[in-house]
């Protein structure tokens, strides 16, 4: 792959940074040319700019023929900060032997390929094979080379992973306990910790909000709560000319909907079927939240796609405006794309990933990882968006 750098050359070269350039120099003096000594000093930054890259998790995924879906999702998680460290320190480790499990083969995996990508001395491309070989164990329909939607690959990959490092080893029985009498709030949190009951690791702690959604009966009033964990929230696309914005899609998401005719509920007070309105809100916001932007649609004949430019924030996503209580931490900060090109008959996935130490953003395509300006990051693409809370940029 080819790379260029932009190399500084300061009158004398940083000592500090090659010390034994120091007592060369003081030794030789003026002997040394000055085209030599330029030319060993660029060869040494260009030397260092080489492996401080391989060793910043800027590694290439071998395509194993049409995986680009995969490699496009892994790219996101391995720029994901809290969940490479997880990897990296051997946190799973822990969370592994705690559970004395014997399904942990997906979870191993996966941390080795990520502590690869990171750790690699060389820029050769790595190949997922053995990672792959245990998601399709997990996940049958992963079984061949076919293409799939990223998407469905995420949400199957953390339910393997979260399967296995589980801090919840032995599940409870399913209770039967009334909430309803609770103020939303009270209730909210309730709910929240009846799943932690069942569900509770490191993935949970990342990816899992809270959704809260609200019926209300037109006829009398009564207005009914149900909170449901999510891991991704699927956005449909708001109808524009040319262009949406990302707020239209979650402002059409939590829209109030018209519940009549055959969709009818039953309402708790009036005892009978009434029409009704139901609303969506964010009850707890995730530290990573994961947007799916709802670009495929099925028809009878064949899937559709929808190449509309939906214009997404880098920086300061604020979403407080779906929150369901007030003076919550709802602001968040992109850092990761799966970006889908082509049509359902034919498509490519790739992967915009903004690297967590450097802060730059990157293009990685299968093999090839090469720097972008974050101005082109947005694109009719877009498929995935990966953000991070602000408030959590190091969790």
């Amino acid at each position: 792959m080819r790379q260029s750098y932009t190399v500084t050359i300061p009158e004398d070269p940083p000592a500090t940074a090659f010390p034994f350039l120091k007592q060369d120099m003081r030794r030789k003096g003026s002997a040394v040319s000055g085209s030599v000594l330029v030319s060993t000093f660029v060869g040494l930054l260009i030397n260092q700019a080489k492996n401080s890259k391989s060793a910043q998790g800027l590694v290439g995924l071998r395509n194993l023929g049409n995986t680009c879906f995969m490699n496009s999702i892994l790219q996101c998680l391995s720029n994901t900060q809290s969940l490479r460290d997880y990897c990296l320190h051997n946190s799973h480790r822990r969370d592994l032997n705690n559970n004395n499990r014997t399904n942990t083969a997906l979870m191993e995996e996966f941390a080795k390929l990520i502590q690869t990508m990171w750790t690699s001395s060389g820029s050769e491309a790595v190949s997922p094979s053995e990672f792959k070989t245990q998601i399709q164990r997990y996940a049958p329909r992963f079984v061949g080379y076919n293409q799939q939607d990223a998407q469905e690959f995420l949400r199957f990959l953390l339910d393997g992973l979260h399967n296995e490092v589980n801090r919840v080893t032995v599940r409870p029985r399913g209770s039967t306990e009334d909430f309803d009498h609770l103020p939303d709030e009270e209730k909210g949190r309730k709910m929240w910790s009846k799943y932690l009951e069942r569900e509770d690791s490191k993935i949970v702690d990342l990816f899992v909000g809270q959704l809260k959604s609200s019926l209300t009966c037109t006829e009398c009033g009564y207005c009914s709560t149900v909170f449901d964990p999510f891991w991704d929230l699927s956005l449909p696309i708001a109808k524009g000319y040319g262009e949406v914005s990302l707020m239209d899609c979650m402002r059409l998401f939590t829209k109030e909907d018209v519940l009549d005719g055959d969709e009818k509920p039953t309402c708790y007070r009036c005892k009978a079927r009434r029409r009704c309105t139901k609303k969506f809100t964010v009850q707890k916001f995730p530290k990573i939240l994961v947007l799916h932007l709802k670009r495929f649609s099925e028809a009878r004949v064949r899937t559709s796609k929808l190449s509309t430019f939906v214009n997404f924030p880098l920086k300061d996503l604020d979403l407080r405006e779906f929150a369901s209580g007030s003076s919550v931490d709802a602001v968040y900060n992109l850092y990761a794309v799966s970006n889908h090109s082509g049509t359902t008959m034919g498509g490519h996935y790739t992967a915009y990933c903004r690297n967590p130490s450097s802060g730059e953003w990157y293009t990685f395509n299968d093999s090839r990882v090469t720097p972008m300006s974050s101005s082109q990051v947005r694109s009719s693409d877009g498929y995935v968006l990966f953000y991070e809370l602000a408030s959590s940029s190091r969790i």
